[in-house]
């Protein structure tokens, strides 16, 4: 099998897990899920996974930490979405930002 066959096969592969994973949350008990320790505990969960690949996307250049315009970005970006900006504006504000911090030279 070549590389790139292979690599499809992972990723196809990978689509049927998630699918599959999708399937068995319909088997879940409507009644565990108004549990207010499990609606905690996932949106928790939720929140963490989150701001965990935003750090990894914002400091992560390879293997190592890079400081540049993603990080003008993200501070923008906050700044949209701390005066209620809409999604769509927050997002146009950290491409905005990011552009023009490297059009600039800075990362």
């Amino acid at each position: 099998m070549s590389d790139s066959t292979s690599l499809w096969f992972w990723v196809l592969a990978a689509c049927a897990a998630a699918y599959a994973i999708k399937l068995v949350g319909y088997l879940v008990p409507a009644k565990l899920l108004d549990n207010p320790r499990i609606v905690h505990v996932a949106g928790a969960v939720t929140i963490g996974l989150l701001a965990s690949l935003t750090a990894v996307n914002t400091f992560a250049s390879g293997s190592g930490i890079a400081f540049d315009a993603r990080i003008g970005a993200l501070v923008a970006a906050a700044i949209a979405l701390l005066l209620r900006a809409p999604f769509l504006v927050v997002v146009i504000v950290g491409a905005a930002t990011a552009a023009g911090l490297r059009l600039l030279g800075i990362g």
